[in-house]
């Protein structure tokens, strides 16, 4: 994969799985000021990096009237918008 790749990239060429995303979201849902997590393949991502770089993320995840599910869909779109650094 290039090296620029964004996580969806390497989902879709399935060198990150769907566990891995869903731990992301997981990690970053129980603590939004995570900062380093790496996938299984050894990708690493600033999850509060890549939520805060996005917009439509970083507004709903502090919008008081977003469901918990919004929020999670939210976040996921920026984790998979993301460019993960290997190594």
């Amino acid at each position: 994969m290039a090296e620029n790749s964004t996580t969806g990239d390497l989902f879709k060429a399935k060198a990150i799985l769907e566990a891995d995303v869903v731990t992301a979201v997981d990690a970053f849902m129980a603590d939004p000021t995570n900062r380093e997590f790496l996938f299984g393949d050894g990708y690493r991502i600033d999850l509060a990096e890549a939520v805060q770089s996005h917009e439509w993320a970083k507004v709903t995840i502090t919008n008081t009237d977003a469901t918990e599910h919004l929020k999670r869909v939210a976040v996921r779109t920026a984790i998979l918008l993301a460019r993960p650094e290997k190594g």
